[in-house]
């Protein structure tokens, strides 16, 4: 059975950082698809970066620039680190994944899509 737990959210000054990790375990596909969504108070779940078993990445346009996702296979954990942190970034962040990578991204700009497996969330809140 497949788990993702996420941690690392927390309170923060617009303008600080915060790396939010992934723990991964009973995911054995050496082909994959993983990403960070986030769902801020009333609005829908948006995409936010993507990775694939390549290294492909994918990041929102309202990121792009100030987050990077990364991976560390050897311990099963995803990251993102997000710098430059805004008000507007408020909101429960979602670690997901799927199998496959060959279709791990769609729309404009590409964002992963169709997740199999959810985390639980971690909540970032940035103060002005």
């Amino acid at each position: 059975q497949a788990q993702l737990v996420e941690s690392g959210g927390g309170s923060v000054q617009a303008g600080g950082s915060l790396r939010l990790s992934c723990a991964a375990s009973g995911y054995t596909s050496s082909s994959y698809c993983m990403g960070w969504f986030r769902q801020a108070p009333g609005k829908e779940r948006e995409g936010v970066a993507g990775i694939d078993s390549v290294g492909r990445t994918t990041y929102a346009d309202s990121v792009k620039g100030r987050f990077t996702i990364s991976q560390d296979n050897a311990k099963n954990t995803l990251y993102l680190h997000m710098n430059k942190l805004k008000p507007e970034d408020t909101a429960m962040y979602y670690c997901a994944a799927k199998r496959g990578r060959y279709d791990c991204y769609a729309g404009s700009p590409s964002l992963p899509y169709g997740m199999d497996h959810w985390g639980k969330g971690t909540l970032v809140t940035i103060s002005s």
